[in-house]
């Protein structure tokens, strides 16, 4: 069964009514099918209109879950998603940027999803529609594990809500290590955002890694370390590796887990440099 709903409403009931499996661009939906067959009725719903809306509000910037890669990159936005832009650039081919959703990603929980770690370091929140509620939860509670969310069986991601001071005021930068730059699974990710003072100091920093872990994660103690910084030889004094002892990489057929961990250290140093380097120009 197909069923293609023209609202938010109508396809929280036919989620509702039969329990079916969501489709907004199928970029790893229809992948999937391929290996393990879907028996539930699919409910497309990439002609919703209000998730596909990117919209400047009074206190966040929202980006609706069915916003594909290439409207997100397209869109007028402030210089703290300019890591979320630069990831977006980066999955896949043009073809699925065209259709794959930040939605659909976020969903899909992935621990090597690029949109994930500049996400985390603007405080992102999700927004979350059910029958007869919605709620909003913090993306870091969202994402439970490899392929695992919060949402129940009968929600719906609409919305990814971003702080507006946040966006506004942070300068971002994102890198990603792959076998090559386009059309792979990342064997790291970092997303950093900074903020420096009159004096030109690090005042803020924000830096998140993913594929280094099951989920991607903040990385507290560097940005702590990052604090007051003043120039690129600061910057590479305060990322050392004990400080990311938080981090649990795997084995895998892209990467060893002690190259994620060696690689780690130079990609973050090398991303929080070139952040100061933009910041210094803004």
């Amino acid at each position: 069964m197909f069923l293609q709903p023209a609202s938010l409403n109508a396809a929280i009931d036919l989620l509702t009514q039969h329990q079916g499996r969501l489709l907004a661009g199928g970029t790893d939906l229809f992948p999937g099918i391929n290996v393990v067959p879907e028996n539930r009725p699919i409910i497309d719903i990439s002609r919703v209109p209000e998730l596909s809306v990117i919209s400047t509000e009074a206190d966040h910037i929202r980006l609706g879950a069915g916003a594909t890669w290439s409207e997100i990159v397209a869109a007028p936005l402030p210089a703290g998603l300019e890591a979320l832009k630069a990831a977006a650039r980066e999955i896949g081919s043009i073809q699925i940027q065209n259709r794959g959703t930040i939605g659909g990603n976020l969903c899909n929980a992935s621990p090597a999803a690029d949109s994930v770690p500049p996400l985390l370091t603007l405080d992102a929140q999700v927004e979350i529609a059910a029958p007869s509620r919605r709620r909003d939860m913090p993306l870091g509670d969202f994402i439970l594990g490899n392929r695992r969310t919060a949402l129940a069986a009968d929600e719906i991601l609409s919305a990814v809500l971003i702080p507006r001071r946040q966006a506004e005021r942070l300068t971002s930068h994102f890198v990603k290590l792959g076998a090559r730059r386009y059309l792979v699974i990342s064997i790291a990710m970092i997303a950093v955002a900074l903020e420096r003072s009159a004096d030109g100091a690090i005042s803020t920093a924000r830096v998140a890694i993913g594929s280094c872990s099951a989920v991607a994660q903040r990385l507290p103690q560097i940005e702590q370390a990052l604090i007051g910084a003043r120039s690129v030889t600061d910057i590479a004094v305060a990322v050392t590796p004990v400080r990311l002892a938080s981090l649990s990489p795997i084995d895998d057929v892209r990467a060893t887990a002690d190259y994620r961990r060696d690689a780690a250290a130079t990609l973050i140093r090398r991303a929080v440099q070139d952040c100061f380097v933009k910041c210094g120009e803004a």
